[in-house]
């Protein structure tokens, strides 16, 4: 893929720093770090720079964002052969190395860099063209909110973001979109927000769900997810370590779920379901629990309120495919849109 020049951070006076989450946990979790890593979500490098300053023998970068891999082309040569990026996906992440890796990092959902940019339209708080396509590629939030029938729309607000008054938003949205057509974030913000009472101090915008469940819906992320976790399984080597980092319940609990069935954890949830014929341990746990930020870290980047982070290393035993509805993944039936 041929990108123009790099874009300095000048480019962008409204964004912070970017400040990579869980970092430091995540570095203790998988240390020592050597070998190939893979980080899949590439995003501005945080994790990437991480690996690398802690031992990494070489990174293979992983974005399906043009954006986020034009934006390194200004630093990325400072490490020579030792940071290989890649245009792709990281449900595909086992076809981007000849070699098994010894770790993978994945951090999930949409990044700062995405939230910031307004003409991303990512943002419920920036007006902008109602996009929220990752790979800048494909079908839009717009198409999506403008053309799928109301049922579809109100699936996808109630599975992929535990919206409970989908139906009611469904209902405004087909409204809005027979008078105009919704076209920017501000004017979706504001039919998802009439429809629910107004936040009191302290709780989150009343678009917030909308707009994740939308956000996933454009970009498959619960589709992406279990393959890529799938794919991780085949790629890392005996003793490979996986390293993920969510955001919100519903995906930590298609991770959670990968990892209890993968290292034989599986808590009998129903005593009438036939037990599984093959329960060898294909992960060991590192993180039992999920790790979330400390105080120092919530204190920084308050945007890591919400991060969890889990850890497993690799066994010896074959790799093997699960059905992404045994990890919870909301089976849907989602307008055709063509491959990202």
């Amino acid at each position: 893929m041929t990108h123009s020049a790099a874009l300095p951070d000048s480019a962008f006076p409204d964004r912070a720093p970017h400040i990579p989450v869980l970092l430091t946990p995540l570095l203790a979790a998988v240390a020592p770090v050597q070998g190939i890593w893979l980080d899949g979500t590439f995003g501005a490098g945080g994790y990437s720079k991480g690996l690398l300053a802690a031992g990494a023998s070489c990174v293979i970068g992983v974005d399906r964002d043009p954006l986020a891999l034009q934006m390194a082309q200004g630093w990325a040569g400072e490490y020579g052969e030792r940071l290989r990026l890649v245009a792709g996906n990281f449900s595909e992440l086992d076809r981007y190395s000849d070699e098994a890796l010894d770790g993978i990092v994945l951090d999930l959902g949409v990044s700062s860099m995405q939230l910031d940019l307004a003409e991303r339209g990512f943002s419920f708080q920036k007006d902008g063209p109602l996009d929220m396509r990752m790979s800048q590629d494909g079908p839009s939030a717009a198409d999506l909110v403008n053309t799928a029938d109301e049922a579809v729309v109100a699936d996808i607000l109630y599975h992929y973001g535990e919206e409970h008054a989908s139906r009611r938003i469904a209902r405004a949205i087909v409204a809005a979109r027979t008078l105009a057509p919704i076209t920017t974030t501000l004017q979706l913000a504001e039919i998802v927000s009439k429809c629910l009472p107004r936040p009191k101090p302290g709780q989150s915008h009343p678009a917030t769900r909308s707009f994740q469940a939308i956000r996933i819906a454009v970009n498959t992320e619960f589709s992406e997810l279990a393959e890529g976790l799938m794919a991780a399984e085949r790629a890392l080597k005996p003793g490979g370590k996986l390293a993920v980092v969510t955001f919100h319940s519903l995906e930590d609990r298609i991770v959670k779920r990968f990892l209890q069935l993968a290292s034989g954890n599986e808590s009998n949830t129903n005593r009438y379901a036939p037990a599984r014929a093959d329960t060898t341990a294909r992960f060991a746990l590192v993180t039992r629990r999920a790790v979330g930020p400390d105080d120092d870290e919530l204190a920084q980047n308050p945007r890591s309120r919400s991060a969890k982070l889990r850890v497993a290393v690799r066994t010896e035993a074959p790799a093997r495919a699960v059905d992404p509805a045994d990890l919870g993944v909301p089976q849907l039936t989602l307008p055709k849109k063509g491959r990202r």
